[in-house]
């Protein structure tokens, strides 16, 4: 079986003004990572692609992830950024439909103000992905729930991701109020869900199954296998795990589930979402 998709991951050339992000306690990535440290890390796991998702803000970042998946035919999909806040972002889509790696577009929301999403102009942005068949991916704290699930709502026919399980408090255990929203997000049709970038809000120390198995109930409660994907979010996941480790965690998890649902989550959802 060696056609897995993991459908979110990073690459970049460590700067430190730009990745500040990237701070003191996560010296175990303030390096560079590009393809060639992903790809063995893939085959060794049976997978046969990825889908690269910005980590910085600008257009740069999206013509550095195009550059990298032309010279790296298993990148198969790039989720860039634009400013979705431009007056002029059907121009900016239309330049950017041109190259057909490009499948969709993420902000990073959680590092906004909470109403950030029910801006005009953010939504205004919004409006303009659907006619170049854009996807958008919500990254996003559990807190911000209540805004994507009026975005989606007032959005149905724009297809949403939801990136880390809307990263919910693993550390501390609390799990009332995000589970609150899960619920709520997943009745709408156009929401899906990555597995992704749980083992970062755990404890990156003392983590184990255990810890991330209530969460994963929940998300396997409400979103039907049928709008779950896996990501791995490499190499930040370097910070608490390793690649191995965080697939073997789900394949662990999953082994219940048959096979036909488990092919859905490790690629045949990613492949329809993206386009593929």
């Amino acid at each position: 079986m060696n056609n897995r998709i993991d459908a979110h991951q990073h690459f970049w050339k460590f700067d430190p003004v730009r990745d500040s992000w990237i701070d003191e306690t996560m010296q175990e990535i303030q390096r560079d990572f590009l393809p060639e440290d992903l790809l063995p890390l893939l085959q060794e796991n049976q997978f046969s692609g990825c889908v690269a998702v910005q980590a910085s803000q600008s257009e740069e970042e999206t013509n550095f992830l195009t550059e990298l998946a032309a010279k790296n035919g298993f990148i198969k999909g790039v989720v860039g950024w634009v400013d979705l806040r431009d007056k002029n972002i059907e121009e900016r889509l239309n330049h950017f439909s041109a190259n057909k790696i490009i499948k969709g577009f993420r902000h990073v929301v959680q590092g906004e103000p909470d109403d950030f999403m029910l801006r005009k102009d953010f939504q205004n942005g919004i409006s303009a992905l659907k006619q170049f068949d854009y996807t958008y991916d919500i990254l996003i704290f559990h807190r911000q729930l209540s805004a994507a699930i009026h975005l989606a709502n007032q959005f149905p026919d724009q297809p949403f991701v939801i990136d880390h399980i809307a990263k919910p408090d693993i550390k501390s255990g609390d799990i009332a109020s995000w589970k609150k929203g899960i619920e709520e997000i997943s009745k709408t049709k156009n929401v899906l869900c990555k597995i992704s970038g749980m083992v970062t809000e755990a404890n990156w120390k003392t983590w184990k199954a255990d810890d991330l198995k209530p969460y994963l109930d929940v998300i396997f409660e409400n979103f039907s296998t049928d709008k779950l994907m896996f990501g791995s979010d490499w190499p930040v996941l370097n910070v608490a795990s390793n690649y191995t480790e965080v697939v073997k965690t789900l394949e662990d998890y999953m082994s219940q589930l048959s096979l036909q649902d488990q092919n859905k989550i490790w690629y045949e959802n990613a492949i329809s979402f993206y386009k593929l």
